[in-house]
């Protein structure tokens, strides 16, 4: 491997999953990337991605291979930086993934002022709620609720976002406004079931105790498997709902929603910045870190 360029081609194809995505993003001739792509294999004695008419897929030897060049186009990039100004403006492509909520109703909204400050940062933003594979998929860092299962991967909690009660004016009308556990029951209150997975367990309405966070189980109408339909649901006055402040604040200020029981708030959800390794933080994922952090801190706990 006479130059990174070499690595940094392979990169985008292994990221993309495509020889001519690769060549357009990187304005060069599919031929050469094939090309490159074919020298690389050959010099390094492994077949790094396998190829089908309709997807490139990396190889284990190419995910571990993957891993240590994505090392070194790394390291390049802070040699390259090292002496530059702290208020540089940020460049290059930055591919995040984060919960589809929290990019509508906080980051995306906050994103104009991050981009008018970087002109040239290009960020490749996904809304989800699954769990990306960061190498596999090509994303250089995640934002996550919750705990994180995979202790290969490199978390810095940023917070604790906080969890509310709501519900719609209509259903409270309807059923009145709840001031005590007890009158969750005796009111006949009724809530919105989120399973990720249908076959799942619900856990019931949480709330604090002496010793923690316990369950209460409510009857409801419907069960749900996005954060988005359980949103909808409760704004329709299917029943109670628990969700982040960060957001049903909107529908709160937009009178669309109440928030009730305010005083026995569910657990807080970790907020989490993830990479695949240490050595993912470039300049541009550690100033996107910091921006992450700060454009959340309103809603944490």
């Amino acid at each position: 491997m006479k130059n990174l360029d070499v690595l940094a081609i392979f990169a985008r194809v292994a990221e993309m999953r495509s020889f001519t995505q690769a060549a357009e993003s990187l304005g060069i001739q599919k031929g050469r990337v094939s090309t490159v792509v074919r020298g690389l294999e050959k010099e390094v004695g492994a077949t790094l991605l396998h190829r089908t008419t309709r997807t490139v897929q990396l190889t284990e030897e190419g995910r571990l291979f993957y891993s240590r060049a994505c090392d070194l186009l790394s390291e390049k990039e802070e040699l390259q930086s090292m002496f530059r100004d702290v208020s540089t403006p940020l460049r290059g492509r930055l591919r995040v993934d984060m919960p589809a909520v929290l990019a509508q109703s906080v980051v995306i909204p906050a994103l104009p002022a991050l981009l008018d400050a970087h002109p040239e940062l290009q960020l490749e933003l996904s809304s989800s709620d699954r769990y990306v594979d960061l190498v596999l998929e090509g994303i250089d860092c995640v934002v996550r609720l919750g705990p994180i299962l995979d202790e290969t991967l490199i978390a810095r909690p940023l917070g604790h976002l906080r969890i509310i009660n709501a519900a719609s004016p209509a259903y409270l009308q309807r059923f009145g406004v709840p001031a005590s556990l007890d009158e969750l029951i005796t009111q006949g209150h009724r809530m919105v079931h989120y399973k990720r997975n249908f076959g799942s367990r619900h856990e019931g309405w949480q709330y604090p105790a002496a010793d923690g966070f316990q369950s209460l189980m409510l009857p409801g109408a419907i069960v749900v498997n996005s954060v988005a339909a359980y949103h909808d649901a409760g704004l329709a006055g299917l029943g109670l709902i628990q969700g982040g402040y960060s957001s049903l604040l909107p529908y709160i200020k937009r009178g669309e929603l109440v928030e009730i029981l305010p005083h026995l708030r569910p657990q807080p959800l970790t907020a989490s910045f993830v990479v695949a390794h240490r050595r993912s933080l470039s300049k541009r994922v550690r100033a996107f870190m910091d921006w992450t952090e700060e454009t959340l801190r309103p809603y944490f706990d």
